[in-house]
């Protein structure tokens, strides 16, 4: 593919996928408060209990086949309709084991509800096994404006129908419908955009070729699924419903920010880092400013939200979640680091070395596992802090073969971030001196968000970043096509 064909696919792809994402999670985020208000924390707590099963049970229904798919030269249709039947046929075996596991995971927690819970939300494993190969053709072909049609649709519907649920007095059940509302909405408009539909057949051999690349991904994932929800099982099981609700709603917002930039860059960066594994000088120069890109936006979102915390909880979702403001404050320093790390991992993907993304995640087992060990008899805000330490030295850990294959370790990853930094505190002290002179919470909010970003921006400007320049392009090229 030319170089500026290339280029312009990828800013279009960037354009809608920015677009779906700050779309989704920017409505998701509105839905998300009004629901806190209705409901309580120990209502986030039981689906937050459940996480870690649903969670495992993607993993292997996905089982890295969509960016085997991805990643594969040429793709027949045998090869996608191999894929589609694996994955339908994994998310029934997977609910089938849920549903009859049901009232062990209830005795697990000790609460009897999590049954019927358990056997209803399971049914989105099925849902959204059916739409794996879908969302996978549109991302080779860089489709991100029919995903993101079909994502703000799903979540402009089934965010109002989780609020009339909840005002209506059904607690958990309406964070349960909304979800599932969500999938059967998400799922209906996706066959119908792509108007693809599976041949009759499955190829043992597109399997194995495919499974190849797919099984290392498939073991890393199982850890990473360990890392990112340990965490829920552990409080959910040592700790009461409601004090896993409150780490759940302050994971949420950190990873609300932090998923939505990366997920934007990364889910175009993967095919566009694929499709030039034979050029590695090109990939590297393209890897680099994504992750700058990334920079610019992660750590001034999550240092402002961090500062911004108290202020943000107390006015949005009352005192009655007080408790999440220190967790949310670490848990932001926390995810500030995880997309650099996500962008690290996905640089290997993307030339083929899922056995070193497989190596460098199981290198991290021991030490999440040590972290736990030591926090869980401290309480929630040591488990907390303990994540952001392993979250910190994990970074330095996935810098390691990019440093080796590539050159782009963690140092000169660091002398890339520095005047990002450099910006942020500047944007910081004055956010600062600002909290500390108004006296309200809607007045903190009102003056600082705007004036933090006129500042970050200003400074930026005076520094010479080059992520400036760039986002003038993708904006000036975003209008151009919209007055075309």
């Amino acid at each position: 593919m030319p170089d500026q064909t290339l280029k312009n696919k990828t800013i279009k792809g960037m354009a809608w996928n920015a677009f779906e994402k700050f779309g989704v999670y920017g409505i998701s985020f509105i839905i998300g408060i009004i629901l806190a208000r209705i409901l309580m924390p120990s209502d986030y707590g039981l689906i937050g209990m459940l996480a870690i099963f649903f969670a495992f049970s993607e993993l292997f229904v996905r089982s890295g086949f969509s960016e085997a798919l991805i990643q594969k030269r040429e793709r027949t249709e045998v090869d996608y309709s191999t894929i589609f039947y694996f994955n339908l046929i994994v998310a029934l075996i997977f609910y089938i084991v849920l549903f009859f596991s049901a009232p062990l995971i209830a005795e697990f927690f000790n609460v009897p509800q999590l049954t019927l819970l358990t056997r209803v939300l399971s049914l989105n494993i099925i849902l959204n096994s059916l739409v794996l190969v879908q969302q996978t053709r549109l991302t080779i072909n860089l489709d991100f404006k029919t995903q993101a049609i079909v994502s703000l649709i799903s979540v402009i519907i089934s965010g109002p129908v989780g609020i009339y649920s909840a005002y209506h007095g059904l607690g958990v059940w309406a964070l349960v419908i909304q979800s599932i509302s969500n999938s059967v909405i998400r799922a209906s408009l996706l066959f119908y955009h792509n108007k693809w539909l599976p041949l009759f057949t499955f190829s043992v051999s597109s399997f194995k070729q495919l499974f190849g690349f797919s099984s290392k991904l498939l073991g890393a994932g199982f850890l990473a699924t360990l890392f990112n929800n340990i965490y829920s099982i552990v409080i959910g099981k040592v700790f009461a419903a409601k004090d896993l609700g409150f780490y759940t709603r302050a994971k949420q917002y950190p990873e609300l920010l932090s998923n939505t930039i990366t997920s934007v860059l990364q889910g175009v960066s993967f095919p566009v880092l694929a499709s030039l594994q034979d050029d590695k000088e090109h990939m590297v120069s393209v890897y680099g400013r994504l992750m700058r890109v990334v920079v610019f936006f992660v750590i001034p979102s999550l240092t402002l939200l961090a500062l911004l915390s108290g202020p943000f909880i107390r006015f949005f979702l009352t005192e009655k979640w007080a408790p999440v403001i220190p967790l949310l404050q670490w848990l932001c320093f926390a995810r500030m680091i995880t997309p650099i790390s996500s962008l690290n991992m996905n640089l290997l993907n993307a030339i083929g070395r899922s056995d070193l993304f497989f190596k460098v995640d199981i290198s991290k087992l021991p030490l999440s596992i040590a972290a736990l060990v030591i926090t869980v008899p401290l309480g929630l805000k040591a488990i907390v802090i303990g994540n952001f330490v392993t979250t910190f030295i994990s970074f330095f850990i996935n810098t390691y073969y990019p440093g080796k294959l590539f050159g782009f370790g963690a140092i000169r990853q660091i002398r890339e971030m520095k005047q990002v930094i450099y910006a942020t505190i500047i944007m910081s002290v004055s956010v600062l001196g600002i909290i500390m002179i108004v006296p309200t919470d809607f007045l903190k909010l009102l003056i600082c968000v705007p004036m933090a970003v006129t500042i970050y921006f200003l400074a930026a400007h005076l520094m010479k970043i080059e992520e400036i320049e760039e986002i003038y392009k993708i904006v000036r090229s975003i209008y151009r096509r919209r007055d075309a």
